[in-house]
């Protein structure tokens, strides 16, 4: 509180917020939840985003599962594509995740949202954590379902419930680390329609060349050393394993040979970077 010396009128300062990394921690549920409030309030949201990643188990499944063979499989058996396809599905279904993340703050740049947030006592890097940890709850839901789609079209896992939820943990920790990529897009554009396209349009090629949907050894040699490489490969590799699915012939590159270590460490890198920059973008962008 500030009174001015000349016209007697009571100024009152922004307040600023203070508690430090705990401070932040409560600042980013609060913003969690209201995102959360959010989307239950608007369940079409929820509804659209499982509709897309069922078309692909349903349709991927019957169309090309008794077309493509999995390298080691004996027969034209479709049960076998489909726990190979599974993990890439799965995998699919976070990464994509990343437009709605963008298109969401997005809109609440173009609606003045942020600039209401940036009015309270509260920690700057908040409301992006907020989003992506909403988000990841959406995400969670997302797969709870799709889980159940693919037992029901033939899906099992092999290895124990432990080794299954610990693979859903690094599909999660992949999902995460790609919302802040759409966070930094949902940043740096003008409008929610083009933080959508711009959210998808690099996820078709890093999704595609992989091994989600066929083994990189049937790839030419550039693409599958790409796909051995590819962030997300790693994440679909050590699902398979975790779950006991087939997996194909796999390559000598380091990625596929300890795919859950690789998994883990391309995710943190991810988040690293990106959460560094969306938030640098994000102080920039409101300043």
């Amino acid at each position: 509180m500030a009174v001015a010396e000349e016209t007697g009128a009571t100024v009152t300062a922004a307040p600023r917020p203070r508690g430090g990394p705990l401070r932040s921690v409560r600042d980013s549920l609060v913003v969690a939840k209201r995102n959360l409030i959010r989307m239950m309030r608007i369940p079409e949201m929820v509804v659209f985003g499982l509709v897309q990643p069922i078309m692909f188990v349903v349709l991927f499944s019957y169309v090309f599962g008794g077309a493509i063979m999995v390298p080691g499989q004996s027969g034209a058996d479709a049960t076998v594509y489909r726990e190979f396809l599974m993990a890439g599905i799965f995998a699919q279904t976070v990464t994509f995740a990343t437009a709605g993340a963008g298109a969401g703050i997005a809109d609440d740049m173009h609606k003045g949202l942020i600039d209401r947030f940036r009015s309270l006592p509260m920690a700057r890097g908040a409301v992006l954590t907020g989003r992506t940890l909403a988000d990841l709850v959406q995400t969670a839901l997302t797969l709870v379902v799709l889980a159940i789609v693919a037992v029901i079209v033939g899906w099992r896992i092999h290895d124990g419930v432990p080794k299954a939820l610990a693979a859903f943990g690094l599909l999660l920790l992949l999902g995460y680390a790609f919302s802040w990529i759409g966070a930094l897009i949902g940043l740096s554009v003008r409008t929610p329609e083009a933080a959508t396209s711009g959210g998808l349009i690099w996820l078709f090629p890093l999704t595609f060349i992989s091994n989600a949907f066929v083994p990189s050894s049937k790839m030419p040699a550039v693409l599958g050393h790409i796909a051995d490489w590819n962030p997300f490969s790693a994440t679909v590799q050590a699902s398979r394993q975790l779950f006991g699915n087939p997996e194909g012939v796999v390559s000598d590159a380091w990625p596929m040979r300890h795919p859950a270590l690789a998994s883990i460490l391309w995710s943190l890198l991810i988040i690293l970077v990106f959460r560094t920059l969306a938030v640098r973008k994000y102080r920039s962008a409101t300043a």
